[in-house]
């Protein structure tokens, strides 16, 4: 398998619809409710990149870019943008679909880093042990 072919294995697609509860006084979805899906699918996405042990290290720049009411429904899809030789980056962006109508809008992006590590909670390399052709 290629590179590129695994990263197109591992591509991630979650959806949910977003109730009242997950929302704040304005009835949109909580900032950190969307970065807390963002990280849980990247961090699926990067695990069945590499089938490592892994942990979130960092966030890029997260952009907010249009509310996302309650009501609505959301697909958060997350990609390998970057392997290095210990940890990965992983592209995620949310959709925001209104249920009874067609379409959908880029709501909120981001990427998130991640660390592969062994039992030892030491970094080890992402590609180790893959069958990755040139």
């Amino acid at each position: 398998m290629t590179l590129q072919e695994r990263i197109e294995e591992s591509k991630t697609h979650h959806f949910m619809t977003v109730f009242p509860f997950t929302t704040n006084h304005h009835a949109n979805l909580f900032g950190g409710k969307a970065m807390a899906i963002m990280d849980e699918v990247t961090f699926m996405c990067a695990t069945r990149f590499c089938r490592k042990a892994l942990v979130t290290v960092s966030s890029d720049k997260i952009d907010f870019e249009k509310a996302i009411p309650a009501g609505s429904m959301i697909e958060a899809i997350a990609e390998v943008i970057h392997v290095g030789r210990t940890s990965l980056k992983v592209k995620v962006e949310i959709f925001l679909e209104d249920m009874y109508k067609d379409g959908r809008e880029l709501a909120v992006k981001g990427v998130f880093s991640f660390v592969a590590l062994d039992d030892n909670k030491q970094p080890i390399p992402v590609l180790q042990g893959l069958e990755i052709e040139d």
